[in-house]
């Protein structure tokens, strides 16, 4: 009787066994989930903000490293000058800009709200033009009247849109405070670029080994790509856009200037606001100053074709369709800060979404041109 219950414990032991390693598996997998999850919730305000800072840092390293040389391998000086420069240049102009149209918006919601929304009528101007100048005129100013009273006749839904488009202008001063606050703490990331970037390699690889860094290094080369060739031309259109209205005097200069930028990050183009205004110049102003402002916004509204085929990796061409929707979307979703971050997050997973689906567009070996991690240095940037 003893042998056959010694028998009996020992048939079940193992099984038992079994049974409690798995609860204990399932224990600790569940405590592990929760502590996920609540740094989660605890780190979830400042995600944008680390996000973005972390895309910059990729972005601007090049340029760190290079300076950081220059100054005898002082990487936090750099970095400060760095942080400075980004705030004195992209932080002012986008600013400005932002008021700009926020009281541009205002304006015209207030004529909304105060039933003073009229619109222009034709210029004088056009009724010398021969053959179609005094039917063109006519139709313009029948246009104009049937539109005004069109909207005076909808304006109970407008206000309503309205009241909607005030609480998206009241976010832009956060969305800027949120804008310094990750330019700043990518300096801080730039100064612990090395240890970042063996962290990052360490985790990519223990997560999908050789595989997993090279996701890595196509992510940071993704970055780096649509940092310099969509959101860097962009601005740079932008900023000259701005500048040469704000040098010809041309009215409503924010909102246009702000128009401009949606459309650059979209691939769209300046040239649907930029046209318009060109042949607004020529019935508004002076022949000679409406020439000068032609000849000086046509090489403004093409520079993107020179630029974008110099500063983008071949081999990383993301759609324009995949661009719109991380600009629409980030828009709507997070507001200024979302306008930036969109189109980089989205094209970083149609870029890691492509090599998953055809392995053979992760490069086996860090080059200069595509690399975003060096697998022997550990560093962020292109490979020696």
């Amino acid at each position: 009787m003893e042998n056959t219950g010694d028998r009996a414990a020992q048939a079940a032991g193992p099984g038992q066994i079994s049974i409690e390693a798995r609860i204990s598996d399932l224990v600790r997998l569940g405590i592990i989930g929760l502590f996920a999850y609540w740094t989660l919730v605890l780190i979830a305000p400042f995600a944008l903000i680390v996000i973005w800072s972390a895309i910059l840092a990729i972005a601007l390293f090049p340029m760190f490293e290079a300076l950081s040389r220059v100054m005898g391998n002082r990487p936090v000086i750099a970095a400060i000058i760095i942080v400075l420069f980004c705030l004195v240049l992209i932080i002012a102009p986008l600013a400005l800009v932002a008021v700009n149209f926020a009281d541009a918006a205002q304006a015209l919601i207030g004529k909304l709200w105060t039933e003073n929304f009229t619109l222009p009528s034709a210029p004088a101007a056009i009724r010398e033009w021969p053959v179609v100048g005094e039917r063109l005129y006519s139709i313009w100013n029948q246009i104009a009247g049937d539109l005004a009273a069109t909207v005076v006749k909808f304006q109970a839904p407008i206000r309503e849109v309205a009241a909607v488009i005030v609480a998206k202008l009241a976010s832009i001063g956060g969305g800027v405070l949120s804008f310094v606050a990750s330019i700043i703490l990518s300096g801080i990331f730039l100064t612990r670029a090395a240890r970042l970037a063996g962290a990052i390699q360490v985790l990519a690889s223990r997560i999908a080994g050789e595989k997993g860094v090279g996701f890595a290094r196509l992510a940071g080369a993704t970055v780096r790509n649509v940092s310099r060739g969509v959101i860097g031309v962009a601005f740079l259109q932008t900023l000259l856009c701005g500048l040469c209205f704000a040098v010809f005097g041309v009215p409503a200069r924010g909102a246009l200037t702000f128009g401009i930028f949606m459309l650059c990050l979209m691939q769209l183009g300046p040239g649907l606001v930029l046209l318009p205004v060109i042949i607004w110049s020529w019935f508004s102003w002076s022949p000679s100053l409406a020439l000068a402002f032609t000849v000086v916004a046509v090489p403004i509204m093409v520079i993107d074709n020179i630029l974008k085929p110099i500063l983008m990796a071949r081999g990383l061409s993301t759609p324009m369709p995949v661009i719109l929707i991380g600009v629409i979307g980030g828009t709507l979703s997070h507001g200024l800060l979302g306008l930036f971050l969109g189109p980089i997050v989205l094209s970083v997973f149609y870029e890691l979404l492509r090599a998953w689906a055809w392995p053979q567009v992760i490069p086996t070996e860090p080059e200069s041109s595509t690399a975003g991690f060096d697998v022997q240095t550990g560093r962020i940037g292109p490979a020696e």
